[in-house]
């Protein structure tokens, strides 16, 4: 058994290694008298490229099956390989129609329509197998309202049209639509690279020395390993784009050393949840999720990072102030035994792994260059910069193994884009994205508050169970219109749908960040998911902030008109919220806060937020006031102890 998994391990690194080679190939810029390889013709290079994820997803598949000690059956082999035939006739197929419409018109028959059927039919059931249920039965959904949407009733039915026709293009002969469509693309020209470079970033050794520093300079706390979380987690998960993937790649060393610290379980596990989810928001990759809120927008990459920041740094700094105020009501004190290994000089130089590259990709984005490019430099300078790690230099192949990861991680997320992409070509041939918006116009009743709780809620439940990215792009194919038809900047609207479905990976039911985090942290994972939401509270109040006051998202697209003096004025108002409401969220702040006290200041850190000035300069007033009453009442109790 062992021996055929180091096989098909062996043989998932060939896939990705080559699937990540054809993916920078395509997209490297020339150097100077280096000239550039691609971009490949997209009529072959994006069938092989869907073969190559599709590969990897059966092989992914089979690997995990055997490490889990479970038998591969014969049947199961069969069903696959015979899927893999489908899909590279279908590839073929592909090929041969694209090359055909470059010279002349196409129309299409009968087998071309099953052509499309058979290739969604597989990408289905490999997504149903690598990314669960959620994703996939969201795909069938939007395949079926796509088949038979001239027999719904009322305002859900669609135009009609050839059946032959509109299965083929929109599925899969289209360069726009379909499992191969322009979301694909995009993960093509422009994921793919931060991908791999994060892949390459873990393999070099950089992030175990992250883990240790963030330990060596936290320990010293309270809740000392808990800070350490979240700077790990953080700064790990700006590059990784997986809330799980982080989750498990740092909770496994985080996690125990929070629980050891005092911390519960459900406590322990939650944080690393909602510090491992929030990296996706985090500036300056943000998990390559603003790169396609880029490409969509029509903004530069620049633009987006920039409008984050403010929100994203708020988050964290609720994450801190909620480990603050759990420290001192369960008592715990700074311990410097609890310490893991000793942060040596190997580890301070390994963090140039991490600086550098990410310095490079800011010079190069705000000269000018394109995010692939920038990302591909990045990885040609981290390559021979990480031999500066004994390690690596002990072991080069590392480096190849790293590659090859980052390759089957784009080949996995590759198979997820695929069913999205269904579902984006269900939209847009279909018009619902026009018809939900006047729908939720009318039920909203023209309140931008109604449809943004509407939107909101609608944004947790779509993104259940998917991964951030191709959860965000499914939600704003809805939401996105609806929003906008408010009175919403593009960049406004777009940035509201990606904290929320950020957000729906540790909102229960299906808090996945979560329950990743309550396996290693043995807590229960509906708690652990619960209290992830108590945690994270504010990445549901702070959308709502910016919408109102777009001048928290910094840049002029938002809509916002700057001047200093309100912008102080919103970060002050902003960190008094995060106080209040952080405090009120952990029942504590000096001493136990009483039920009245608890929604007092709730309901102050809301209306510092609102968008309303008298309302919020009251709530300044009285949160200060309230700061002040309880801090006295503290000291005299202490005095009258002593």
């Amino acid at each position: 058994m062992s021996n055929c998994t180091n096989k098909l391990q062996y043989l998932i690194w060939v896939l990705g290694g080559l699937l990540a080679f054809l993916g920078l190939a395509n997209v490297m810029p020339g150097y100077a008298s280096i000239p550039r390889i691609g971009p490949f013709g997209l009529e072959w290079f994006r069938p092989l490229f869907f073969f190559l994820c599709v590969a990897i997803g059966v092989v992914y598949g089979w690997q995990r099956t055997l490490t889990v000690g479970r038998s591969l059956p014969i049947w199961r082999i069969l069903l696959d390989l015979i899927a893999l035939v489908i899909v590279a006739y279908c590839c073929m197929r592909y090929y041969e129609v694209g090359v055909q419409m470059i010279k002349s018109i196409v129309f299409f028959d009968v087998a071309d329509a099953l052509v499309a059927v058979a290739a969604v039919a597989v990408a289905t059931l490999l997504c149903w197998r690598l990314w669960g249920a959620p994703i996939a039965i969201i795909g069938l959904l939007a395949f079926a309202y796509l088949s038979t949407g001239d027999y719904w009733p009322g305002i859900l039915g669609t135009s009609g049209g050839d059946p032959i026709d509109n299965l083929a293009e929109n599925l899969w002969f289209s360069a726009d639509n379909g499992l191969m469509g322009s979301i694909f693309g995009i993960i093509l020209s422009t994921v793919l690279p931060f991908i791999i470079l994060g892949a390459v970033l873990d393999g070099c050794g950089a992030g175990d020395s992250m883990i240790r520093i963030s330990f060596a300079l936290m320990h010293r706390f309270r809740g000392g390993p808990a800070y350490s979380a979240i700077l790990a987690s953080a700064m790990f998960g700006t590059v990784s784009g997986s809330a799980v993937a982080n989750v498990v790649g740092t909770g496994v060393v985080t996690i125990p050393m929070i629980r050891k610290r005092g911390f519960s379980g459900n406590f322990a596990g939650a944080l690393e949840a909602t510090a491992s989810t929030g990296g996706q928001i985090l500036p300056p990759i943000m998990g390559a999720a603003a790169l396609v809120m880029a490409d969509y927008i029509g903004v530069s990459y620049l633009t987006i990072i920039v409008a984050v920041l403010i929100p994203a740094l708020a988050y964290y700094a609720s994450l801190f102030l909620a480990v603050y105020f759990e420290a001192r009501k369960l008592g715990v004190e700074a311990n410097e035994q609890d310490m893991p290994d000793p942060v040596t000089r190997q580890d301070w130089i390994n963090l140039l792994l991490i600086v550098a590259p990410l310095a490079i990709i800011v010079v190069l984005l705000i000269q000018g260059a394109s995010p692939a490019g920038a990302s591909i430099t990045a990885i040609f300078a981290l390559l021979p910069l990480s031999l500066i790690n004994p390690q690596i230099r002990r072991q080069p192949y590392r480096l190849l193994c790293a590659l090859a990861e980052g390759g089957i991680t784009v080949g996995r997320l590759g198979i997820a884009i695929a069913i999205v992409g269904i579902i984006v070509a269900s939209m847009s041939s279909t018009g619902i994205p026009t018809k939900f918006a006047v729908l939720l116009s009318s039920a909203s009743e023209y309140s931008l508050l109604v449809a943004l709780m509407i939107t909101a809620i609608g944004c947790i439940i779509l993104g259940m169970g998917m991964p951030t990215l191709p959860a965000y792009i499914a939600i704003i194919v809805v939401m996105g219109p609806t929003l906008q038809a408010f009175g919403l900047e593009m960049i406004t609207a777009h940035m509201f749908v990606f904290f929320f479905g950020v957000a729906s990976a540790i909102t229960p039911p299906v808090a996945i960040a979560a329950f990743a985090a309550a396996s290693i942290s043995q807590g229960s994972p509906m708690a652990t998911a619960v209290t992830s939401t108590r945690i994270a509270a504010m990445i549901f109040l702070i959308p709502f902030a910016f919408v109102y006051n777009p001048l928290m998202l910094t840049v002029p697209e938002a809509g916002g008109v700057f001047s200093l003096g309100a912008y102080l004025w919103m970060l002050a108002q902003l960190a008094l919220a995060l106080y209040l409401a952080g405090s009120a969220l952990a029942r504590f702040d000096q001493h136990a806060l009483g039920h009245l006290s608890v929604l007092t200041r709730f309901a102050l850190a809301i209306l510092l937020l609102s968008p309303f000035q008298i309302p919020s300069i009251a709530a300044a007033v009285l949160g200060l006031g309230m700061l002040v009453l309880h801090r006295t009442k503290q000291v005299k109790l202490q005095e009258a102890l002593s």
